[in-house]
């Protein structure tokens, strides 16, 4: 099976925008620390996704948002999700609250403290260089456990723990 999703980190003042997942029932996510985002409606182009999702879990309308990459998971149960991963600096509208978790404006400096997937400090690590568009892929075993990542079709080297 095959699943488009997008994931938005928005930044305002060396902070990004967070979303504790601690609301939904069966949550790949549950109790992580992610970005806002969700799957594609149909017809949607990403930028189009990116925009609903972002709106829909925030209140915020996005101005300014650069499409940064495209990260390829295996998650180890059946699912490849294919997802557009955005940066944002620039946001209109008053921040409402999250049916699916809290949003929180953490330093980008506390991100690394919080519980992140292994495979998203990659990417941090690549946003934080400001590398141009990648391609990212994470295998995981099924769990939290990343086994494989391959950067622009390069395997890469796991350490146990990714830091920044």
């Amino acid at each position: 099976m095959v699943s488009l999703s997008t994931l938005c980190y928005i930044e305002q003042d060396r902070k990004y925008l967070m979303l504790h997942r601690t609301v939904k029932k069966n949550d790949v996510n549950k109790d992580k620390w992610i970005g806002v985002g969700g799957h594609f409606e149909q017809d949607e182009s990403p930028e189009e996704c990116l925009l609903r999702e972002v709106k829909e879990e925030t209140g915020y309308t996005l101005t300014s948002y650069r499409y940064r990459g495209i990260v390829t998971f295996i998650s180890g149960n059946g699912v490849t999700e294919y997802m557009s991963l955005f940066t944002a600096d620039g946001f209109e509208g008053e921040l409402i609250p999250c049916d699916e978790g809290e949003l929180v404006w953490i330093e980008k400096e506390k991100i690394w403290d919080l519980n992140i997937w292994e495979g998203d400090k990659i990417f941090f690590r690549l946003i934080d260089e400001d590398r141009g568009f990648f391609s990212l892929k994470l295998v995981y075993d099924g769990h939290d456990k990343l086994i494989e990542a391959a950067l622009d079709g390069q395997l890469m080297e796991i350490k146990s723990n990714q830091e920044g």
